[in-house]
């Protein structure tokens, strides 16, 4: 199968797991697993913040960032396309009590003037605007990387709003590998963010979230509450570990293929547009002659390409460490053929 579904379909390479066989193990609820200390620290210093913990899923990052952040009838702005309203199962009101304050946003990155036109003024008719939540990459925009400058004005007109700031890091070290600039200067505005392990780094399990100590401390404390907390997790943490030295600069190889294929399916009669293309991420809009999307998914996968269906007429296509040019060439075959 040719997998441009999604880069969470990667799967840990053999060198990745026996990094795992002979890691020291310890319970991580009494902070004594030696690789997830080791990991969270690390982390905490690549994003510039204070502490880290590791937590089974980015949406569990991101769904306790928002309750440590927020109380029951607050709001939350964000992009009308992103993570935490479309794929997170309705996550911020089932766990928090939150409402959702989305704007439409050109590729999944706001402005400062947006930002502060949708805080709401005080009132006891009106639920408090309370956090801002940005995206890094914007998955939904194409994996658009948000310019950092731009990023950081939009945390501040936040904060001076009297938000408090949210960065859903799930593919920052993508922007990272794409920008050369730390991850912790599109961190610096925020008071936490996050980073996948199980996206373009190839891990089977984990994502890290970071903030301050007192932060931490709040998330450690739903974390278990949540049903997040495990034993044992060096098994996967050593695993994190490996990706960290191993899979962060080939990520530039995702951008690489991600890039040829935009290109050349540009050039198909059947493809109405595609995004700019800036890292790992594919995002096409079908032509009226094409079926629509959801049926040509179905076409494709019976000629073993998987994509995933982001609207009525519009293709996701994900790059990662499991494709490659053979993948491509298979992909725009099988799109030439059938749109």
């Amino acid at each position: 199968m040719h997998d441009f579904y999604s880069d969470t379909q990667t799967r840990p390479t053999r060198a990745m797991r026996e990094a795992a066989l002979d890691a020291p193990l310890g319970d991580e609820r009494h902070d004594a697993d030696p690789p997830t200390l080791e990991l969270c620290a690390r982390v905490a210093e690549m994003l510039g913040m204070e502490a880290a913990l590791f937590l089974p899923s980015g949406t569990m990052c991101n769904e306790i960032a928002i309750a440590v952040h927020t109380r029951p009838g607050d709001e939350v702005i964000c992009t009308r396309d992103s993570h935490i309203i479309f794929a997170e199962s309705g996550g911020p009101a089932a766990l928090s009590g939150v409402m959702m304050h989305p704007i439409d946003a050109e590729r999944g990155m706001l402005t400062p003037d947006q930002v502060t036109g949708a805080v709401r003024p005080h009132s006891a008719h009106a639920p408090r605007s309370r956090l801002l939540v940005a995206e890094q990459t914007a998955n939904l925009g194409g994996g658009a990387v948000w310019p950092v400058e731009r990023l950081n004005m939009v945390a501040e007109a936040a904060k001076a709003a009297g938000l408090a700031t949210h960065l859903d890091g799930a593919r920052l070290l993508n922007a990272q590998v794409a920008t050369g600039v730390p991850a912790a200067d599109h961190a610096k505005g925020f008071d936490s963010a996050w980073i996948a392990f199980t996206k373009g780094l190839g891990c089977p399990v984990g994502a890290v979230l970071a903030g301050s100590r007192e932060f931490v401390a709040e998330a450690w404390l739903l974390k278990r509450r949540w049903g997040g907390a495990m034993r044992q997790t060096g098994v996967l943490t050593a695993m994190c570990l490996y990706a960290l030295d191993h899979h962060v600069e080939r990520l530039a190889e995702d951008h690489a293929l991600a890039q040829d294929i935009g290109g050349r399916l540009a050039d198909l009669p059947g493809i109405a547009r595609v995004l700019p293309v800036e890292t790992n991420i594919v995002i096409a809009d079908l032509a009226d002659t094409a079926p629509n999307a959801r049926e040509l998914a179905r076409r494709l996968r019976e000629r073993k390409v998987t994509v995933t269906v982001v609207g009525p007429r519009r293709l996701r296509m994900v790059t990662h460490l499991d494709v490659g040019p053979a993948d491509a060439d298979a992909l725009i075959a099988a799109m030439a053929a059938l749109a």
